[in-house]
């Protein structure tokens, strides 16, 4: 039964969330209706899919733009790289077997049910997460779920599929811990996995790593994914025999020196809202090579890889120790690879380790909340727009070192924050498994810790 301070600590934490959801849908939808980017990442996904529908090409820059002519909803005066994004399709086929659905009711309709998703499972995400945290520590999981989800009104503004990624892995990784809805857990990890794989596929890889029970939901997620996307890869194949090269190709064209996901200094990262958050975005600012880049890369993000893999091999963790392993997951999914700042709302899946540590008091608790709180409000709308506004005369550095160190710092600090948490609950990992598996369920769901606020 749970005590009356719990009770009213729940309902204030509860409260700071819904006015983090009030916040992003507000600004959401307001910004949605007069921005001339209104919904633009919904374009991308919708564009090719109609082209499949009408047997042209999805991976085909000419096909898709002769739809996106023929169709004629965009304005003359738009940019030649807004085009270029909307008509060369970089997901992967499976991606299809949320899209195509979408496509099917024609845009009006299919816009409205994307935002519609978009914002309502984002926002599911986000109560699922809170039910979880708020056994330990209400008002602070209510602060961040509300915060992370106020500094997110510009993917809702876009369309951006990454709210339906993250938010499904999210669903998946509630359903797997409650041990609840678990066929809704395997759907939603595979609909993730299909969207997204650059997303989850860490989170998935935690469970086939953790426990026999997790095991057996990531295989099953695994097969699901497998029968649903079939069906798309045969219909792709036929259509276009060569996908995978013009996927490449669509890639490279975005990559290039100046490109969105340039990482160097020519690159958009740190000089717009919706910016790449890989660490080599960081690195390119004191080493001019792309190939040193990714080679420090690599050596800073294989090792913590290879011992988060072999720590949860090792440890089978259970109750809050789920959440630890995969805190640690979340900020990794985004350092080695390209992603963008809206990729980083993952790090919501950390909320639960982080209100774990500080209901344990101490300084352990203090310094998780202020990295994943740091990792919340740096990879957040509303800071990234103060950022761009009072950095603009330090995107490209001076001469010298302490000028890129400052650019560094200030312009692109996304990577350096996400790292940060890495490492961070990647000690936790290695400090507290073996404990909080003693003192907490055998197994998900069974057992609530019984604490009474923050």
């Amino acid at each position: 039964m749970i005590r009356t301070a719990d009770g009213k600590a729940r309902r204030d934490g509860l409260a700071l969330l819904c006015l983090g959801a009030l916040t992003f849908l507000v600004i959401g939808i307001s910004w949605a209706r007069v921005a001339l980017i209104e919904q633009g990442d919904f374009k991308v996904v919708y564009y090719s899919a109609r082209c499949l529908l009408q047997h042209g090409d999805p991976y085909s820059e000419q096909d898709v733009l002769r739809l996106y002519n023929a169709e004629g909803r965009e304005r003359p005066s738009e940019p030649a790289l807004d085009r270029e994004v909307k008509t060369r399709f970089f997901y992967p086929p499976t991606a299809f077997i949320l899209t195509v659905p979408i496509a099917l009711l024609g845009f009006t309709a299919g816009k409205v049910v994307w935002m519609t998703l978009c914002g309502g499972i984002f926002i599911l995400a986000a109560v699922l997460i809170y039910e979880v945290a708020a056994d330990f520590a209400p008002i602070i999981s209510g602060m961040l779920c509300g915060l992370l989800l106020a500094g997110s009104f510009w993917l809702l503004m876009i369309g951006n599929s990454a709210a339906i990624a993250v938010s499904l892995c999210i669903i998946a990784a509630w359903c797997f811990y409650r041990d609840r809805l678990v066929w809704v857990g395997v759907l939603s990890l595979a609909l993730s996995l299909a969207l997204k794989p650059n997303d989850s596929g860490l989170v998935w890889l935690f469970f086939l790593l953790a426990t026999p029970a997790l095991r057996k939901r990531a295989l099953q997620s695994l097969a699901v994914l497998i029968v649903l996307s079939l069906p798309f890869l045969l219909w792709v194949a036929h259509l276009a025999p060569h996908w995978l090269t013009e996927l490449r190709t669509n890639m490279a064209s975005f990559s290039g020196a100046g490109g969105i996901v340039d990482p160097g200094l020519a690159g958009m990262a740190g000089k717009n809202m919706d910016c790449i958050v890989q660490l080599q975005t960081a690195i390119s600012i004191l080493v001019a090579s792309p190939h040193t880049w990714d080679g420090i890369t690599w050596c800073i993000c294989a090792p913590l890889l290879l011992f988060w893999a072999w720590r949860t091999m090792s440890s089978r963790p259970s109750g809050a120790a789920i959440w630890l392993g995969l805190a640690a997951a979340a900020p990794l999914t985004m350092l080695p690879t390209y992603h963008f700042q809206h990729d980083a709302k993952l790090i919501l899946i950390a909320i639960p380790a982080c209100a774990y540590l500080w209901s344990k008091a101490g300084r352990i608790g203090s310094v998780a909340f202020t990295i994943t709180l740091a990792a919340i409000l740096i990879n957040g709308d509303i800071f990234s727009a103060l950022r761009i506004l009072l950095t603009r005369s330090i995107v490209i550095p001076q001469p010298g070192f302490l000028s890129h160190l400052l650019c560094l710092v200030f312009t692109r600090p996304g990577p350096l924050v996400l790292l940060m948490a890495a490492i961070f609950y990647q000690w936790q990992c290695r400090r507290v498994p073996v404990v909080v598996s003693r003192c907490l369920d055998r197994t998900p769901g069974s057992l609530r810790p019984k604490i009474g606020g923050d």
